[in-house]
Parts: structure tokens; sequence; C-alpha cells
């Protein structure tokens, strides 16, 4: 049976598929330095703000996008920060970051690894986690298994919410993503 028939039946039928959709590449090229894995795939943390994971996620509405930066605690899997922007920029990263610092305590030095994403490669956020002592880990180069918390999360939080829900502008979508994490 041709796709477009299975789409049209499902269509009429009010069906939705739970297939993912391609998601957003942040690697562009070569900015910046990488940083060695050093969670090797060990998402167990003893306490909280032992081990944090991010990356960044796109959704797309109506023909426009909106991209999540948040900070997962491995040690329980809260969201213990995020943002939201329409572009993938910095500042979007930086945001999440300066929300994340506010929730540390002074003796709190937390391994916070990502992909290596061009955000992540800056020097600007390398010298940030530096700055409040945070040691920096990143995933191997095409490895989407190393940092593998986080893209569990996005497709959960894509297959619970996104997914099955209709949003008629990017207004609603961030609205709708800002009570999936504050749940």
């Amino acid at each position: 049976m041709n796709h477009k028939t299975v789409q049209k039946l499902m269509g009429q039928l009010g069906l939705k598929s739970l297939v993912r959709v391609k998601k957003y590449r942040s690697y562009k090229g070569e900015v910046g330095k990488a940083a060695p894995n050093i969670l090797k795939r060990d998402f167990k943390a003893q306490h909280l703000n032992e081990k944090w994971a991010t990356d960044v996620t796109e959704f797309k509405v109506g023909g426009q996008k909106l991209y999540l930066s948040p900070i997962m605690d491995l040690y329980n899997g809260e969201i213990i920060s995020y943002a939201i922007a329409r572009r993938p920029l910095y500042s979007m990263v930086d945001e999440m970051l300066e929300g994340a610092f506010k929730k540390l305590e002074p003796h709190e030095k937390p391994i916070l690894h990502s992909d290596q994403g061009w955000q992540y490669r800056m020097p600007v956020y390398q010298r940030l986690l530096n700055e409040h002592s945070i040691t920096c880990s990143m995933s191997r180069k095409g490895n989407c298994y190393d940092n593998a918390a986080m893209e569990s999360f996005f497709g959960t939080l894509k297959s619970e919410f996104f997914y099955l829900n209709k949003f008629n502008n990017l207004d609603e979508l961030h609205a709708g993503i800002d009570e999936y994490i504050e749940y």
C-alpha cells in the first residue's frame, strides 16, 4: 500500500504515528576543543549535582522551529534548568547554564556531559564551566549512546507530548514544554 494512502487513512481515522522525526544536529565543524569523555556512559549518580547532562533538540511547528536546551541531573532525572529559543544561538545555552549555576551550593562541583555540538566547544562555554568548578565531559563524535540519558529524555518528551498534540504556533508549544518540564 502506498504511504500516501496510509497517511490519508490515518488522518481520516484521527490516528498519529509515534515514529520519531530526524533530530536537530548541532555539529558545525571544528569550533574550539572537545573535552574528553569523562562520564563514559556511567549515568548513575550517588547524589544531587554530581553528574549533569545536556543537549539541544529541535521542534517544528508550521514551518517554524523551536529549540530546547535543558540540563538534567543524572541522580534523579530532574531537569534543573532549561532555555527555549527560536534560533539555536549560544545565548540559549548561556541562559540554561546561568539557571543551573544558581542551584549549586559552593561545595558542589558537578560533571556536565554533552555531545560535541558547537555550543559546548566555544571558549566562552568552557570558561563559564571553569569559573564554576564544573568539569566538562563530551561524548565521542557521532556517538549518541554516550549521551543516552539526554537522548532518552528527548525521545520521551516528543513521544508523550509533542507528537500527540497539535500546536497552532510556537507560543503554544513553548507553553506546553514549560508545563511538561515543570510538572
